[in-house]
């Protein structure tokens, strides 16, 4: 008997919630059950389940005397339920109605997401400060300013980076904000990784003594996407960065550290 046999589908639910760093629908979570706890994968039953484990739904009687940990967004959509969220609902704090289908989600949601672009280049300028680099430019996401997002200096090297977030279910601007996007963050971040590449290889032409970086925020897409596209990479001198939500950054495949590099020509035998 495997440990997920003796788990619980409440205990099940949230182990998947706990892998989620964004939005969800019920039919992902479904697909999950199906993939992992295939005895367990009643639809009625599992769509009972994250609906009970929503703190924002009024009528959850049969999950009463247990903590929720997701928020509904939406009809059939959710995500893991902020903070601030679960202790309001301890405070005993009115559970507001969810109308059926709202026209936009509540603008908190938006905000709250933590692998935008201008909170991982927040997150990965914090972190170079940290490590002693010298921050000489970082970008206006905002106006979508062109150039090098960020530029750094640190014992006589340049590092130039280009910043990619990981995509919302929403749209964030414009006259669609709020409403949920006919594309998947999974497809559309497959674009921003080809997106990020251009600039970091420009930055390679015009600043061969420059460490070129493209940096993402950690997720489940952006690793085997550098996975496949590594070797190519390596060779043309180009790092790919991954910021986690806590502010850590991990280097993948060769460091680009001061003293750490070798001329791909000569790793390559080229």
């Amino acid at each position: 008997m495997s440990d997920r046999d003796a788990m619980t589908v409440w205990e099940l639910l949230r182990e998947y919630a706990a892998t989620q760093s964004g939005s969800f629908t019920s039919q992902e979570a479904l697909s999950w059950f199906r993939r992992h706890a295939p005895d367990k994968a009643n639809e009625r039953n599992i769509r009972t389940h994250i609906r009970g484990a929503s703190w924002n739904v009024g009528n959850r009687p049969q999950f009463s005397t247990k903590e929720p940990f997701l928020t509904k967004l939406d009809r059939g959509l959710f995500w893991r339920a902020r903070l601030d969220e679960i202790e309001g609902w301890r405070a005993d704090v009115p559970t507001p109605t969810v109308e059926p289908m709202p026209a936009a989600p509540a603008e908190g949601h938006l905000v709250s997401e933590w692998h935008t672009e201008d909170n991982t280049q927040r997150l990965l300028v914090e972190w170079l400060a940290g490590e002693g680099w010298t921050i000489a430019r970082t970008a206006n996401t905002a106006t979508r300013e062109h150039g090098v997002d960020v530029v750094a200096e640190r014992e006589g090297q340049r590092l130039g980076v280009e910043v990619k977030g990981y995509p919302s279910r929403f749209y964030v601007t414009g006259r669609k904000k709020g409403q949920v996007k006919t594309s998947t963050p999974k497809e559309q971040a497959k674009k921003w990784y080809a997106h990020a590449l251009v600039p970091a290889i420009r930055l390679r032409t015009h600043e061969p003594d420059s460490v070129s970086v493209m940096c993402f925020p950690d997720s489940r897409v952006y690793r085997p996407l550098y996975a496949d596209t590594a070797l190519s990479l390596r060779a043309a001198g180009i790092d790919v960065w991954l910021v986690s939500q806590d502010g850590a950054v991990e280097i993948l495949g060769q460091s680009s550290l001061p003293g750490e590099r070798l001329d791909a020509r000569v790793q390559f035998g080229l």
